[in-house]
C-alpha cells in the first residue's frame, strides 16, 4: 500500500493509504502523480497538495506524520525544531540536542528503564525512576543520582 501526506502550507495535515494499483502506469510502473490525481479526484479538490511518503524511508527521509513539515527544496519531511539550541543534522534530516541522547536507559540492577526527558533550562538529559532523578553525564556515559 502506498501512503500520501496531505499538505497545507507545507505542513502535513493528514496521511492516507492508497492501493498500489492506483499508482501503476501503462507499463506497470508506480507513478506518484497518479496517486495525487486519484486523491484530488476522490476528494474533489483539484488544487490540493499531496506528497507520497514511505514507511521505510526509501525517499523523503522520514515517514510523514501529522504536524510534520515538508521542505520542497530538500524534498523531505521533518519535525519542527523543539528547542532553540538544537541543531540541524543534514544527514539524518532531524534537529538534535547539543548533548547526544543517552546510550542506555536502564540502571544496573533496575527492573524498569528510566523515563528520559530533555531539560532545556539546565541543558541536560534527565532520567526518572519510581522515586529518584538522575542526570546523564555525557563525559563518562553514566547516570548520576541528583542529590
Amino acid at each position: 500500500m502506498a501512503h500520501f501526506a496531505r499538505l497545507i502550507n507545507n505542513v502535513v495535515v493528514n496521511v492516507l493509504v492508497v492501493n498500489n494499483n492506483v499508482l501503476l502506469d501503462e507499463n506497470g510502473i508506480e507513478q506518484e502523480q497518479k496517486g495525487i490525481n486519484f486523491l484530488r479526484n476522490l476528494y474533489k479538490e483539484p488544487l490540493s497538495e499531496w506528497k507520497q511518503t514511505s514507511f521505510n524511508a526509501k525517499f523523503r527521509k522520514h515517514f510523514a506524520g501529522i504536524g510534520m513539515i515538508y521542505d520542497p527544496i530538500k524534498d523531505i519531511f521533518y519535525t519542527e525544531k523543539i528547542f532553540p539550541n538544537w541543531v540541524w543534522n543534514e544527514d539524518k534530516a532531524i534537529f538534535q540536542p547539543p548533548i547526544p541522547y543517552p546510550n542506555y536507559s536502564k540502571l544496573e540492577g533496575a527492573e524498569d528503564p528510566l523515563r528520559i526527558k530533555w531539560n532545556q533550562e539546565n541543558t541536560r538529559w534527565e532520567g526518572l525512576d519510581q522515586s529518584n532523578l538522575y542526570i546523564w553525564n555525557n563525559t563518562n556515559s553514566t547516570w548520576n543520582l541528583l542529590s
